[in-house]
């Protein structure tokens, strides 16, 4: 199986989220990351869809998930012709003793402590899970709390939108979806 990262225009409508998740449920497949949120257009949501699927079966999906009405357009993103970024916050125990360690490591990562208290300091870090896997690994040591690690969000490198040239007038589907 191999790591797939989609991302897909939908409707901004009640229920487009249920109905694309449970595409990949019935078809048997776990997705490992999701991520929706808003897009350059009201009426336009953009999910980022990261799951382990085999080409053919990959496939198959797309060609499902393009039948939904609400879906306006479905691209793969290929790994080095975008840009993906996770959010981690993670609380990590920081005594007197420790808090000069697990800065130094958060200095290191570029990351930025957004909460103290005194037992406490909440590391707020972005990029991708690889670095985000190695600062979890680094603090550790000193204890970590609470984690929390939002799904993958990515963009296409260079000039072109997703949306360029596809969006169409929400109300009305276009004659190739109708039926």
């Amino acid at each position: 199986m191999s790591r797939h990262t989609l991302s897909v225009l939908v409707e901004n409508k009640p229920g487009v989220l249920a109905r694309i998740a449970g595409l990949f449920a019935r078809r048997g497949y776990n997705i490992d990351s999701l991520a929706v949120g808003p897009t350059e257009h009201d009426e336009v949501s953009r999910m980022t869809i990261v799951v382990n699927v085999e080409e053919s079966p990959l496939e198959q999906v797309t060609k499902q998930l393009n039948k939904l009405v609400e879906v306006i357009k479905i691209v793969e993103l290929d790994g080095a012709a975008s840009v993906n970024r996770e959010l981690l916050l993670v609380k990590v125990r920081a005594d007197a003793e420790t808090r000069g360690q697990i800065l130094d490591v958060v200095e290191l990562f570029a990351a930025k402590v957004v909460d103290v208290s005194p037992d406490t300091v909440v590391v707020q870090a972005i990029g991708n899970a690889d670095k985000l896997a190695d600062l979890r690994r680094l603090l550790e040591p000193f204890g970590i709390r609470e984690l929390v690690q939002s799904g993958m969000v990515a963009i296409g490198r260079g000039p072109r939108s997703i949306s360029e040239r596809t969006l169409r007038p929400v109300a009305v589907p276009s004659p190739s979806r109708a039926g």
